[in-house]
């Protein structure tokens, strides 16, 4: 498995396993990612910031995921507390193919941010994903994360919306 730069060609399947990932949280009652989130749009955006990758096996998209660090304006109330208090790299929008979920692709894109967020300097990274979301959580966990606390999402078509917070010293 490679990692690459999302690019305008990989636009469509991308959009192919948004619309995969917002059945599958659909199928399991919630409400994540039901409102237009993540969009087409909000994918062309990333892809002019450079900012998401797309894990790649023998030219087959299996996933991707956004690589941002700017601070979160959703990660700065918390019912909790996170582990750290000063810089955090954040992923965002993890999305793998139907067909390819329970195969290590998750645990191998976080493993790249956190190679991403080491390279950058960066000492944790922080996730977080929907309280009924026990597939992604599980993911997490695995991955190393420690869940920290309920945050709201802060903008967007999901403001307000419960999420809960996760991070992971590198």
């Amino acid at each position: 498995m490679e990692f690459i730069t999302a690019s305008q060609e990989h636009l469509d399947r991308m959009c192919e396993i948004t619309e995969q990932a917002k059945s599958q949280l659909r199928g399991l009652g919630l409400d994540q990612w039901q409102k237009g989130y993540p969009s087409r749009e909000v994918w062309l955006s990333d892809i002019r910031e450079g900012c998401t990758y797309l894990a790649m096996e023998d030219g087959e998209l299996l996933g991707m995921f956004a690589f941002q660090t700017a601070p979160d304006p959703s990660y700065g109330v918390i019912d909790g507390k996170w582990l750290t208090d000063g810089r955090y790299a954040s992923l965002h929008r993890v999305c793998v193919a139907d067909g390819r979920k329970g195969k290590g692709v998750a645990g191998r894109m976080f493993a790249y941010g956190f190679e991403l967020a080491k390279r950058a300097g960066f000492p944790a990274v922080r996730i977080d994903t929907h309280p009924g979301n026990i597939p992604m959580q599980r993911a997490l966990e695995k991955a190393g994360f420690t869940a920290c606390g309920k945050i709201r999402l802060v903008g967007g078509c999901e403001d307000g919306d419960l999420r809960v917070g996760f991070e992971k010293i590198l």
